[in-house]
């Protein structure tokens, strides 16, 4: 963590008087609004950080039950008006985790959506996790649209994947349009950024890796997905890369009858919930299809 990020997050710890006194924010200058801002604006200031922004009242509440501890919490209490919110605060309050008020004005001038939900917090990233041997993992090859990479980290938790690697050259993970669009996936899913394609080749060696490509030799159910697999999902715009290419063993497509192809996070589906019905019927030599 670089030197200003340490200052903030030493300068947000509770101190012996917070909480006991009601200080409302009013000004987009205050620190902790600054922050709030850089993090959900600028990617370098969350990768610098290793924080993250989350804002509204369900994904503060699965932040919780994931146990990660938001450093602070910024709430407009105008927007606040209902028993589950009012819940949220208690909770929040009862972990010692400092809340401060603002105007909805001032969490309007920081959000990264039209108005703002009227809670946001800043934590640090979900800490690493395992990927199970035994079960299918994604791999993203340069997906550049947030929306689309959240809704495949929605969609692969759905569907059991054990994780998702994300090549280079794929979006931010903690892009506040990608947040919204995981639903909250961040908090459960195992998740890793790699800096090279040597680092997937290892934590793939035990795997057999499939790439989806609309000219592939396999149809994507005729695949045994009942076996430790990954599939990697190139870009939309330029394809799998020359590095994807190299790491796969075979190539997989899911036929399409008229449109040119599908998006990243359609073709995501079709594939992260086939490999599911599969394991559903693991113990049969031929998963039924039907």
């Amino acid at each position: 963590m670089q030197h200003w990020a340490r200052c903030f997050y030493i300068s947000f710890l509770p101190g012996p008087s917070q909480g006991k006194r009601r200080v409302v924010i009013t000004s987009s200058s205050n620190a902790r609004v600054k922050l709030i801002r850089a993090l959900l604006h600028e990617r370098k200031a969350r990768q610098d950080a290793r924080l993250w922004c989350l804002e509204g009242v369900r994904l503060l509440e699965e932040a919780l039950d994931a146990h990660l501890q938001p450093l602070f919490v910024l709430y407009a209490s105008e927007r606040l008006t209902n028993p589950r919110a009012a819940a949220l605060l208690a909770r929040l309050r009862s972990q010692q985790i400092v809340c401060e008020e603002a105007r909805a004005q001032v969490l309007d001038a920081v959000s990264a959506t039209t108005t703002a939900a009227g809670i946001m917090a800043v934590a640090p990233w979900p800490p690493p996790r395992p990927f199970a041997a035994d079960g299918l993992l994604l791999i993203l090859d340069g997906l550049s649209d947030p929306g689309n990479l959240g809704t495949v980290l929605r969609t692969a938790l759905a569907a059991g994947c054990v994780g998702v690697l994300l090549a280079p050259g794929s979006v931010d993970e903690y892009n506040p349009k990608v947040v919204r669009s995981a639903m909250g996936a961040h908090l459960r899913l195992p998740l890793r950024r790699l800096e090279t394609w040597q680092e997937a080749a290892a934590v793939v060696a035990d795997r057999r890796v499939w790439l989806a490509d609309a000219h592939g030799e396999m149809l994507y159910d005729a695949v045994d997905w009942r076996t430790p697999a990954a599939l990697i999902i190139g870009s939309e715009a330029a394809g799998a890369s020359a590095d994807a290419r190299r790491l796969a063993a075979g190539a997989v497509k899911i036929p399409i009858a008229q449109a040119e192809s599908l998006n990243a996070a359609a073709a995501a589906a079709v594939f992260c919930f086939e490999a599911a019905r599969q394991r559903r019927h693991r113990d049969q030599p031929n998963p039924p299809r039907v």
